[in-house]
């Protein structure tokens, strides 16, 4: 029975001084007093309480412009949004900050910060990709001013990460041509593709169904186009093993359509 009693009165202190605590933030809160506002939202931020923080700052940040508190505040402002996962807001107010503080010693942080904000914008390789693109122009900013930096090995492998799926978005959508058996729309997707990533890790799959769209392409042609647009194939074919000689996910159909390409070359001469 004493133990269930202490347990009680243990509960009730608890509970009456999570009251207290409660009732005082929003004493705060409601309150004119910006110094007190500034001081809890600061312990809070400190705390990991970004919540109720945010609450806080948005109050104090239009009242402290111009004053030397402003930056660190600007700082807390900016990186509760980042911490809260709030990554279009946290990206927009770090460029702030980074403009506003040019000299912060943060500067660097809040820049990489604001840079990353963007990398989690970017959407699944499905999606449209413009905030990629937005993503990668910010990293590479970040990376051009700060060669130094100890993020720098972090923000290129982001980079990567971010043009690997454009590349992927731009592959899926040439090859949807080439399934829909749109084969000329299919090639000049391939072409281009070729041209904006030359080293892509999707590069033997463009050069293989770059092939076989054209041998299917000419298969299905008039009688007058067949010759042509299988020489054409066959030059798709001398392109894929410029690179893939012996070895090749593709290699095996590859070499079946080259034959068959061979084939009925030799049938219409």
């Amino acid at each position: 029975m004493f133990f269930y009693d202490m347990d009680r009165l243990l509960y009730l202190l608890v509970f009456v001084l999570f009251l207290g605590s409660c009732s005082e933030y929003q004493k705060v809160v409601r309150g004119e007093d910006l110094a007190a506002k500034y001081k809890v939202a600061e312990n809070l931020y400190k705390e990991g309480k970004y919540k109720k923080a945010l609450r806080l700052l948005e109050q104090i940040v239009p009242q402290y412009r111009g004053k030397p508190q402003a930056e660190r505040i600007m700082y807390y402002y900016a990186d509760t949004y980042y911490q809260l996962e709030d990554f279009y807001l946290s990206g927009y107010q770090f460029e702030r900050y980074v403009k506003s503080y040019p000299n912060s010693q943060k500067k660097e942080e809040a820049a990489y910060k604001g840079a990353k904000s963007y990398y989690y914008l970017s959407p699944r390789y499905s999606l449209d990709q413009e905030e990629t693109t937005k993503a990668i122009e910010k990293l590479q900013e970040f990376i051009n001013t700060f060669p130094e930096s100890e993020d720098l090995k972090e923000a290129n492998a982001l980079v990567t990460e971010l043009r690997n799926k454009k590349e992927r978005k731009a592959y899926e959508i040439a090859k949807q041509y080439h399934h829909r058996e749109d084969y000329k729309v299919a090639i000049a997707a391939f072409d281009n593709y070729l041209v904006d990533y030359p080293g892509s890790s999707f590069k033997e799959k463009i050069l293989y169904y770059k092939l076989e769209s054209e041998y299917l392409l000419a298969i299905g042609s008039y009688e007058s186009l067949v010759k042509e647009r299988l020489e054409i194939a066959q030059d798709y074919y001398n392109g894929y093993k410029k690179y893939y000689k012996t070895e090749g996910e593709y290699l095996e159909k590859a070499e079946e359509i080259a034959q068959d390409i061979k084939t009925r070359l030799e049938l219409i001469k």
